[in-house]
């Protein structure tokens, strides 16, 4: 059951959640306040969640098909996700450059990469204004071209849930033979 105080899941995510294999294993990367592990975990994925403060997680730490990891991910050390692949590995309004080639590694074959996040125009409208935290153009792509298939990629403004510019991304690495 959906949490009437989280933050409505993000359409991209709902569009897409399709294409991470039924039953899965999904990495939410910088999960915030859970809006999309509880979304996963109600479709009856496994999901992990990383991110720097958990207290905002709440009651549902204790779901038994939930894995909490507390990381600042951005403090210098590296966050090394070693052997684990996910069947879908998630990012929503989130950027740190360092660790997109380990997402992209991290998606397992069959398995498939959502992201979706600010974009160079967004200072125009607000934060984030940093170019640090701003997608250039195109490169989500050039992230995942070489080792993922695009099955989708937006880079647009949007009005809603508040105006911003952003690129998203649904990738799938193809099964091994």
């Amino acid at each position: 059951m959906k949490d009437p105080l989280l933050p409505p899941v993000s359409p991209w995510v709902e569009r897409f959640s399709w294409a991470i294999p039924q039953g899965g294993r999904v990495l939410d990367l910088a999960c915030g306040s859970g809006r999309h592990l509880h979304y996963l975990l109600a479709l009856g994925y496994r999901v992990t969640g990383v991110d720097r403060d958990l207290a905002r997680v709440g009651t549902l730490a204790d779901h038994p098909n939930l894995d909490l990891i507390a990381r600042d991910l951005e403090d210098g050390t590296p966050f090394a996700l070693g052997s684990r692949r996910f069947d879908g590995v998630l990012v929503t309004n989130y950027l740190f450059r360092p660790l997109l080639p380990g997402l992209v590694a991290a998606v397992a074959p069959g398995g498939a990469l959502l992201y979706e996040t600010f974009a160079v125009g967004n200072e125009r409208f607000g934060r984030p204004r940093n170019p640090d935290f701003l997608l250039r153009p195109g490169e989500l792509i050039e992230a995942v071209q070489s080792a993922l298939r695009i099955l989708a990629y937006e880079d647009l403004v949007v009005s809603e849930p508040r105006p911003g510019a952003v690129q998203r991304i649904v990738a799938r690495r193809e099964e091994e033979d």
